[in-house]
């Protein structure tokens, strides 16, 4: 089973938040798990958020992104997804970077987890007939 993970998710494998054991359970659930390589870019922005709240040190924050580029998460371009992530932006009335993983996980026909509560209504209210992929969290992928 192929699964597009989102920052939401993966900054959970290495930093203790709520949900982290179910996070950690979807790295474990497949080898197939893809991102588009915008999640270095979010899981960063999240980790300056942690030094600022001083959560985590400089040095802390830089080895949680280096062991994010270790793992075998496949990172998949951004740049080709940006067309079809604009046009589900639109449909959704939802941000263009949330929906580059919706992107990525249309084009890679996978189901996409994400621990943003607000994307994950948003994309549930739509009617699965309309070919948008399965949208989960990390916790009801565990179930």
């Amino acid at each position: 089973m192929t699964l597009v993970v989102d920052a939401s998710v993966a900054i959970k494998w290495f930093v203790p938040e709520p949900r982290s054991d179910a996070a950690e359970d979807v790295l474990a659930a497949t080898d197939d798990l893809l991102a588009p390589d915008l999640l270095l870019v979010e899981a960063a922005n999240t980790l300056w958020k942690k030094v600022r709240r001083h959560e985590l040190t400089v040095a802390e924050a830089s080895e949680v992104l280096d062991a994010l580029r270790m793992t075998r998460l496949e990172m998949r371009p951004t740049g080709p997804l940006l067309d079809r992530a604009l046009e589900l932006a639109a449909a959704l009335d939802h941000p263009v970077y949330d929906c580059v993983y919706l992107a990525l996980a249309d084009a890679s026909r996978a189901r996409l987890v994400t621990d943003d509560g607000s994307f994950t209504r948003r994309v549930r209210r739509v009617p699965r007939r309309r070919g948008l992929p399965q949208i989960v969290t990390s916790s009801d992928f565990t179930r």
